[in-house]
């Protein structure tokens, strides 16, 4: 096991360890993760005790957990961990594609699940997403099922990446995603169609399934006569 050298207390940062049992991979992944922030990697292990003593010691907020280790099959480490009274985030990272592996993993409450070989923008994607939902779930405050639904928008595939409702199309998602990230503020459902060169009845349509699923906020703009105006804003 090898501790990170990250500065204590650093605000905001979110720990990760990283746990595979080829080392040049672990630096490849810690590589990798320290080029997003706002995560630090605190260490790697390189075996199921490693990691369960890594985790003891380091206290981290996440764990990339590799499958194939040398001592025990990596999701088997999960409930030593919750044994053990961590709590912390799990996302495997591995080559691992049986379906019985994958759902075992689901079973585990893992927040993730990355397939090796992979890019960096591949777990760029991930990690931010989790940052998202994670911050979700430090600061909101639950007054009705609207917010309860955006706590959990994790659950939903992300847009982009398949499992859009039926008739909506990853190529408008994309434009949609694009206009709302590149706004000075917040866009309403007649600018978007405006930037994107879709309808306004397919871009509110857009704006409501981002919102759904919690990638994107909606505010209220009030005129001075009739409904209020709905403008969305992405989330950061």
């Amino acid at each position: 096991m090898t501790g990170g050298g990250a500065t204590p207390n650093a605000p905001d940062a979110i720990d990760v360890l990283v746990v595979d049992d080829d080392f040049m991979v672990a630096r490849v992944h810690r590589a990798f993760v320290e080029r997003v922030g706002p995560f630090r990697v605190v260490g790697v292990a390189g075996s199921g005790r490693e990691a369960v003593d890594a985790v003891d010691e380091l206290r981290p907020d996440l764990v990339l957990l590799d499958l194939y280790l040398p001592d025990v099959f990596g999701l088997d480490v999960i409930p030593r961990l919750r044994t053990a009274g961590h709590d912390c985030d799990v996302m495997v990272i591995s080559a691992a594609r049986e379906a019985d592996t994958v759902r075992g993993a689901v079973r585990h409450g893992v927040v993730d699940y990355l397939l090796k070989p992979f890019e960096f923008e591949d777990l760029r994607t991930r990690l931010e997403r989790y940052a998202a939902q994670r911050g979700r779930l430090l600061s909101t405050v639950v007054r009705g099922q609207a917010d309860v639904d955006r706590v959990l928008a994790k659950a939903a595939p992300a847009p982009v990446a398949g499992g859009l409702p039926k008739g909506m199309s990853v190529e408008t998602a994309e434009l949609v995603e694009r206009a709302l990230r590149a706004a000075d503020g917040t866009l309403s459902a007649t600018e978007c169609a405006a930037l994107t060169g879709i309808s306004r009845v397919s871009a509110r349509r857009y704006l409501e399934h981002f919102h759904t699923t919690g990638s994107a906020d909606v505010s209220l703009r009030y005129g001075a006569a009739g409904r209020p105006e709905r403008r969305y804003g992405w989330r950061v």
